[in-house]
């Protein structure tokens, strides 16, 4: 067993509030400048760009955790990650029969572009990607479970868009894997303030939308490699930890 630094919380050149400079190509390169073994790509409502990160990130012996942040119809924000391309094609499905066809304003809420190995723009994704899907948040963690992933609330510290700003509570049918918390509190400030079990294993990412906060913010895996299931072994068994206690 061994620890590694994790940061499972970064968005492309396709989430619309990613900064344009937020390349798979730049991304990999800063997240290896930051000694970074594993990172989760999760941009909004989309699992497309991760293929082309991935492909890049295993040249510099990087591990991707295939992910993304989704946005329920209460409009709380959840990561959740899959054990392979196969099982993101199928959430993808799920994602694009359940979000509403809003066209993207540019100017309004920013660029929604698919670019290939070498940065080149393949694709402008027309359809906005920041709305809300029509299906609340049990039935997305129930989805995203059947199809072997890991689900978790994110940044639930955050005053908007987070389970606890939206619900006000965590629903105690909600089966969730972790939680995640932002670089603006710890975990200990955080089971305190919301009552976390100690038996929850709580999570701390970057949330990076610009290539210097990659990295800004990881939590440590111990585990025998970097795979999908040896993250999820070891969020379920508690072992990670914060950078900041």
């Amino acid at each position: 067993m061994r620890t590694v630094k994790a940061d499972l919380h970064i968005h492309t050149v396709l989430s619309p509030c990613g900064d344009l400079g937020m390349s798979p190509r730049t991304i990999v390169e800063k997240a290896a400048e930051k000694n970074l073994e594993i990172i989760g790509i999760t941009d909004h409502n989309t699992t497309r760009q991760i293929p082309v990160v991935a492909e890049l990130a295993a040249e510099k012996g990087i591990f991707v955790l295939r992910g993304v942040e989704i946005t329920s119809k209460e409009e709380i924000h959840c990561l959740a990650y899959f054990p392979d391309e196969d099982t993101c094609i199928r959430f993808q499905q799920y994602i694009d029969a359940n979000l509403p066809y809003i066209e993207n304003k540019e100017g309004t809420f920013g660029y929604q572009v698919l670019v290939d190995e070498h940065d080149r723009i393949v694709e402008m994704e027309e359809k906005l990607l920041i709305t809300a899907l029509n299906r609340g948040i049990e039935e997305i963690e129930k989805k995203v479970h059947s199809l072997g992933g890991i689900f978790v609330p994110a940044h639930i510290d955050k005053k908007v868009n987070s389970i606890l700003s939206q619900l006000g509570f965590i629903p105690p049918g909600l089966h969730y894997d972790a939680l995640e918390i932002t670089c603006f509190t710890t975990a200990i400030e955080s089971r305190r303030k919301f009552q976390i079990d100690e038996k929850v294993c709580i999570i701390q990412n970057s949330d990076a939308h610009f290539p210097e906060d990659i990295g800004k913010r990881f939590s440590f895996f111990t585990l025998e490699e970097p795979t999908f299931e040896e993250v999820k072994h070891a969020i379920l068994r508690m072992n990670c930890d914060n950078m900041i206690l």
